[in-house]
């Protein structure tokens, strides 16, 4: 479990990086530009890093999985485009009803129902509270208003 918090921890540093910049940056006539910047940035740095771990044959990684790497690119994309419009229209606050829809859609619907993971009961506590945080911020935003 040290190493999962170690790993969450890194992406939780990568996504706070993220987030900043995009606030800092100013608002752009074309709401892809920022994010086509970004990818471009994020894409040098993955080169990088990929001639640097080379282990086997990529192209024939590629091929094998192209599908799942279509998908998950599609899925990249998807995400980030949520990310621009979430934090340019509301703000960094807001990534709490994303963090726990991610819960829900991630861990319940990819990993317990289409890959079967286990899930403990205090998991599903877990997840209850995470569902309470959702309500507990729009009851707070709310009030706010």
């Amino acid at each position: 479990m040290s190493k999962a918090l170690i790993f969450a921890g890194i992406a939780a540093i990568g996504n706070a990086l993220f987030v900043y910049g995009q606030r800092r940056a100013s608002n752009a006539a074309n709401p892809f530009i920022f994010m086509t910047g970004a990818v471009l940035v994020c894409s040098f740095l993955f080169i990088i890093a990929t001639t640097a771990s080379r282990t086997q044959s990529e192209i024939t990684y590629l091929s094998n999985n192209l599908p799942n790497v279509c998908l998950a690119g599609a899925g990249l994309f998807v995400t980030f485009v949520g990310f621009y419009f979430l934090y340019t229209q509301y703000g960094a606050v807001y990534y709490v009803v994303y963090a726990v829809i991610s819960i829900i859609t991630t861990s319940i619907i990819v990993g317990v129902f289409i890959f079967k993971e286990p899930f403990s009961l205090l998991q599903v506590g877990g997840l209850i509270l995470a569902l309470l945080s959702i309500l507990m911020f729009s009851l707070g935003q709310t009030l706010t208003e």
